[in-house]
């Protein structure tokens, strides 16, 4: 009988039964014989997870042949398919062999039962218990935890971490690739301050950098400011161009966001007054003019209503109404110089090198003819060697992609293969992936090892990035053991290809100590796996967490336009309601970030009441009160 035959009536036999029974009972024997082989690396799990482990090797057995033929022979009798097994694999299964054994009405088997099997609420209770060691106690009304990424305004703001904490967020993620150890501090003392003040917990966790590969520096464009308006579909000013003018000899930062800034001389600043009229004429000749709308000691807010590009040397000058002084002029001092991005077209050579060589675009001849093609650095160009000619290489989370057509000791050449049919920006301090590639990285970096000595005595949970392997767990594990008493339990980050593949060996390694997580990191997985098999692998991590009962962080642009533009998109909405089915989601910084919490917890909250992982749970279905009338 082949997989693809449809179902029939077919009123199964004792001998179809039989059959049956011996299949599962051969899964069954192969379970417990894994799981005895495994034994010493049972022994080496902590005690928290001893079972879970047992029940986790139990699942990869059993997920070790295609079910689906043997599902629907079994659903035909109305049983169980296995298909919700994950948390008490050894339970279901003989749950199912008790059943069958009654439908040939023989005397029940002599199956030995198993010393520690988990049962089927047990599963579910050891999960949830698990998530309380690591994440915390769950808000009353969503299990679901909510987990934020702290912007380096939270160590200056303590209204920002105290109205995330009152709006849900469970646990504070500090990035340390971003800033440092005097801004983590601040941001944990305004958590700790803000915890005291609400009567609630919130655990922090810290992310590690990791071995990111991403394109170097490239060289400078002009220094030039272009002031940009914000403009309706019929090309009307929205909002005008906020700019801050400052003494270019004291540099002092906008108080709040803005649109430019622009250096000037000190004493012909401290003439400005409130509604002063600037001109200038900016680098394309276009008469321009802004006005002032605030005045400080510090510098003056003024706004422009039309476009303009000012350079270093540009003339600002204005006159005091009603006096007779003449013109107060000044030129507009040194400006940073803009990034001239790389743009990329199917087709073009890209040369990668190290990142200590500049980056800079194509040069071409008279005629149009490249002569030089673009080029680009590495951050870690040791990985050249581990480089081979047919591999696929991406950059910016997937915008871009190539193949590699020549390695050399200091160069790799790439034939650009995916980018927008108009072209593709490459700027620099954008990641690189090689997910055909077997690059020898290790998981802690010079910088990871530096920033441990803080994390081990600060954070509750260590993110570690681009886990790749047992030996990446290994270590982390050994330098928290040897920096502190205080065992910060370690989220292994799957971003990665290899990392997706050896998940359950990492698995066990992380349940040797008492506490542990997962997180999928959606970003870089995707374009690791491929972004068409991207729902699928974070469906196989959830079922392998699950028979773990170890907890999932949903992690990667949830709700990310949101947070970042005060708009979600309906696919966004849909995203953050499947992140239910973890046991916390993540959400990125952005200038809506609260919003996006207040919005999180309320999807949170109400998909509990449809869904605990895989299994519907049936609230009363208000359609179903609309009975067709007769």
């Amino acid at each position: 009988m082949s997989e693809q035959q449809p179902i029939t009536d077919h009123v199964p036999s004792n001998q179809d039964v039989e059959v049956l029974l011996a299949e599962l009972s051969a899964i069954r024997t192969e379970m417990i014989n894994e799981a005895e082989r495994c034994r010493p690396l049972l022994d080496a799990v902590h005690p928290n997870y001893r079972e879970s482990a047992r029940n986790l090797l139990h699942y990869l057995v059993l997920r070790r042949r295609d079910l689906r033929l043997l599902q629907r022979r079994l659903s035909t009798l109305g049983l169980s398919s296995l298909g919700r097994a994950e948390s008490c694999v050894l339970a279901t299964v003989d749950a199912v062999l008790d059943t069958l054994d009654r439908l040939v009405d023989t005397p029940l088997s002599s199956r030995l039962k198993q010393k520690g099997t988990i049962q089927f609420v047990q599963g579910a209770e050891l999960l949830a218990r698990h998530t309380d060691s690591l994440l915390g106690p769950a808000t009353p009304g969503r299990g679901v935890r909510i987990m934020v990424t702290m912007p380096t305004e939270a160590a200056y703001d303590y209204s920002l971490v105290h109205n995330l904490l009152q709006r849900g967020m469970d646990c504070m993620r500090i990035n340390c690739v971003r800033d440092d150890a005097d801004i983590w501090l601040r941001m944990i003392e305004h958590l700790r301050r803000a915890e005291q003040a609400l009567g609630r917990s919130c655990r922090v966790m810290m992310d590690l950098g990791g071995p990111k590969l991403r394109t170097g520096q490239l060289e400078p464009g002009p220094a030039v400011l272009r002031i940009r308006l914000r403009k309706d579909a019929y090309g009307r000013v929205i909002t005008p161009a906020r700019l801050w003018l400052h003494a270019d000899a004291a540099a002092s930062l906008p108080p709040s966001p803005a649109d430019g800034i622009l250096p000037v001389p000190a004493a012909w600043l401290a003439r400005l007054r409130h509604g002063t009229q600037v001109q200038c004429i900016d680098v394309r000749g276009r008469r321009r003019q802004m006005s002032i709308v605030d005045v400080t000691a510090q510098g003056c807010w003024a706004e422009m209503k039309r476009t303009a590009y000012i350079v270093p040397g540009t003339c600002l000058r204005y006159r005091q109404q009603n006096r007779d002084e003449g013109w107060h002029e000044a030129v507009v001092g040194d400006l940073p110089r803009t990034e001239r991005p790389i743009t990329l077209q199917r087709g073009d050579l890209l040369t990668v090198t190290a990142a200590t060589v500049l980056g800079r675009p194509a040069s071409y001849d008279s005629a149009g003819f490249i002569l030089t093609p673009a080029m680009i650095g590495c951050t870690v160009p040791g990985i050249f060697a581990d480089l081979r000619a047919g591999e696929s290489i991406w950059f910016d989370d997937g915008k871009i992609g190539g193949v590699i057509e020549g390695v050399e000791e200091e160069r790799v050449r790439v034939r650009i293969t995916h980018a927008r049919p108009r072209g593709e920006k490459l700027r620099s301090d954008k990641g690189i992936n090689f997910p055909e590639s077997k690059l020898a990285l290790g998981a802690l970096t010079a910088k990871d090892l530096e920033d441990l000595h803080f994390v081990a005595h600060h954070a509750d949970l260590v993110g570690l990035s681009f886990a790749n392997s047992t030996a990446d767990v290994e270590q982390l594990q050994s330098h928290l053991e040897a920096l502190t008493g205080r065992q910060p339990a370690v989220v292994l980050k799957i971003e990665t290809r290899r990392g997706f593949e050896n998940l359950p060996d990492m698995l066990l390694t992380a349940m040797q100590a008492p506490c542990c997580g997962v997180m999928i990191a959606r970003g870089d997985l995707a374009v690791e796996c491929g972004f068409e098999r991207l729902a699928e692998v974070q469906e196989e991590i959830l079922w392998i967490c699950e028979a773990a009962h170890v907890p999932v962080i949903w992690a990667t642009q949830v709700l990310e336009s949101l947070a970042k533009e005060g708009m979600p998109s309906r696919a966004e909405i849909t995203d953050a309601a499947m992140g239910h089915r973890a046991e916390c989601v993540m959400l990125n910084k952005g200038p809506h970030v609260m919003t996006a919490v207040q919005l999180l917890d309320g999807i949170l909250r109400r998909m509990q009441n449809h869904q605990t992982k895989k299994r519907a749970m049936l609230r009363a279905l208000r359609l179903a009160r609309l009975l067709p009338k007769g």
